[in-house]
């Protein structure tokens, strides 16, 4: 019997390596993967798989430390073992002309071309900047989180810097402070003021309010045009470096915020 402590290097039955000793990060050993699908322990798993019951891809594998690709099929008498995919929250600082989706069908750059494929998991975007919107943006695969930020009750807190055609006039401001009736209804915000050392044609506006476009249409409604639009605070999180077009994992402790906080 192999020790199953020391692996060996040579590919299996499939043409696939087992690991190397030390599990790295992307990748899940076949004995673990079992176990996680709930099926049994590590330990039995590890029996399981060297008693020749458990296929990849229809074929037996008969090593534990096979290591578990993201297309492999992993099956147990015929029927597939699946593990709850790893959370992962990521804070995109999105640069202009990048559409907010996960694919788009005129073969634009989208969200996700700018992970550059270093993201195993099927994450997707939190809501929506438009094309021409820079700013954060915050992708996952934790559908219950994106719902918990996406829905209004919830009343997620962002701020835009918001560079104008013209300078505004103070009376507009005072409009927008008071809140706008747009043709879908009242457009309120939690506070407006000119940027300061930057002009009168720049303002920064926070909100809690989701409506589509509605930092555009308020502006709009009032005569002016956006020249350009970026999003610098989002639900706790800034900018902080984090140049434009990069992203970065959340911390634990960002993590918990938005599951508690937000």
């Amino acid at each position: 019997m192999k020790d199953p402590k020391r692996p060996n290097n040579k590919p299996s039955s499939n043409g696939k390596r087992p690991s190397a000793e030390k599990e790295s990060s992307d990748v899940m050993r076949l004995n673990k993967y079992v176990a996680k699908s709930g099926l049994c322990s590590r330990r039995q798993a590890a029996e399981l798989v060297k008693n020749g019951q458990i296929q990849v891809n229809g074929k037996v594998v008969l090593e534990p430390y096979y290591e578990v690709q993201p297309d492999d099929r992993i099956t147990y008498k015929g029927k597939p073992l699946q593990v709850e995919e790893r959370k992962v929250y990521i804070l995109l600082n999105k640069p202009k002309d990048v559409i907010t989706t996960v694919h788009d069908e005129r073969g634009r750059k989208t969200v996700l071309d700018l992970l550059q494929d270093k993201v195993r998991e099927r994450v997707y975007p939190v809501g929506r900047l438009d094309r021409a919107t820079t700013g954060l943006l915050v992708l996952t695969n934790d559908g219950d989180l994106a719902k918990k930020l996406a829905h209004p009750s919830h009343k997620v807190k962002k701020v835009y810097h918001v560079v104008l055609d013209r300078p505004v006039r103070p009376e507009d401001l005072e409009k927008i402070s008071n809140g706008l009736q747009l043709e879908d209804g009242l457009a309120l915000v939690d506070s407006i003021d000119y940027v300061k050392d930057a002009g009168k044609s720049e303002v920064g506006i926070e909100l809690h309010i989701g409506k589509n476009r509605i930092v555009r249409r308020i502006f709009e409604h009032l005569g002016y045009q956006v020249r350009r639009l970026d999003r610098t605070y989002y639900a706790g999180l800034t900018k902080k470096d984090l140049p434009r077009g990069r992203y970065r994992f959340l911390t634990e402790r960002e993590i918990i915020m938005l599951k508690h906080f937000s």
